[in-house]
């Protein structure tokens, strides 16, 4: 009877010893570890995302980076700090949840828990969560691979369909694009389906100048060609004109018009100002050498006007 008793508080002892000081120490060792492995990961993401002066992150320099020579100072600086931040806050958020749920099993395995039916519910869980939120997905994923391929940044005048503008901020989720107007447009990366951006590498100023057909076309070419390079030797776009213009010559014809047609290179963002800087000088370059500008009733030296009935 007394070996019986003996046994028994023995027993009771090691079960109380299991539950009161082994479990609770592989849990604690299991904490440990989780909040050791958490930081020494997040520190290695942050250390690869941050960004010196002067210095992509070195998360960045594998990564194509679609910026040329010509996009420089704050602008680049901001789309490559954007970047890399957007893309270490994914890496630390998906580390984190990776751990969080190792942790959780981990203590569950410990106490006794068959963890096997947990893992096929959270399979059935994730299954069911992707069908739900299908544009939610889609558009985190979007985001991702356009911050990857660096389709466009911060500063980047962009058409995405829909609107039309600069973009503000950059998300995972969402991109903020303000337009011409002042109107700010929030686009869900998911619904981008063709992205039109005019600030990388170089851009064109296209100049369509209409004449008319009576116009004799090669003193118009002459005149809108020495204009052009009027501008360009005056050194007000020294730093925004990267090659010499070149004149296209006739490019359309029409009933009343006849379209001559100037390209020159220029640098991300500033056709527009070159386009209307020439568009004002090769217009009173013409009427200082006579050429008629086209009119839709044929009224020469009169504005065009329509017939009432």
């Amino acid at each position: 009877m007394l070996r019986e008793l003996d046994t028994r508080a023995f027993e009771l002892t090691d079960t109380g010893r299991d539950w009161l000081v082994d479990r609770p120490l592989q849990i604690l060792g299991y904490l440990i570890l989780s909040i050791v492995l958490r930081l020494v990961l997040h520190r290695m993401i942050d250390r690869f995302t941050r960004h010196d002066a002067g210095r992509s992150p070195a998360l960045l320099r594998p990564l194509r980076d679609r910026s040329s020579g010509t996009v420089k100072g704050e602008i680049l600086n901001e789309r490559r700090r954007q970047r890399a931040n957007t893309i270490g806050s994914v890496l630390r958020s998906a580390v984190s949840v990776m751990i969080l749920t190792w942790f959780v099993l981990s203590v569950l395995d410990v106490v006794g828990v068959n963890v096997a039916p947990f893992i096929a519910s959270a399979g059935i869980v994730g299954v069911a969560l992707g069908f739900g939120a299908q544009n939610l997905v889609r558009d985190f994923l979007s985001g991702i691979f356009m911050l990857l391929e660096d389709q466009y940044g911060v500063g980047d005048v962009v058409d995405l369909g829909e609107a039309t503008g600069t973009v503000e901020s950059v998300g995972l989720r969402v991109t903020t694009i303000r337009d011409v107007n002042g109107t700010v447009w929030y686009c869900r990366n998911g619904e981008v389906l063709r992205v039109g951006n005019m600030s990388q590498g170089f851009a064109v100023a296209v100049l369509d100048l209409p004449v008319s057909h009576t116009a004799n076309i090669d003193e118009a070419c002459a005149v809108a060609e020495r204009t052009t390079t009027e501008v360009v030797d005056s050194g007000d776009f020294e730093n925004d004109i990267l090659e010499p213009p070149e004149m296209l010559g006739v490019n359309a014809v029409s009933a009343d018009t006849v379209t001559i047609r100037i390209t020159i290179k220029t640098r991300p963002g500033r056709q527009w100002a070159v386009q209307r800087r020439l568009h004002r000088d090769i217009l009173q370059s013409f009427d200082d050498a006579g050429i008629k500008a086209p009119y839709a009733l044929g009224r020469p030296g009169g504005i065009a006007v329509e017939s009432s009935s």
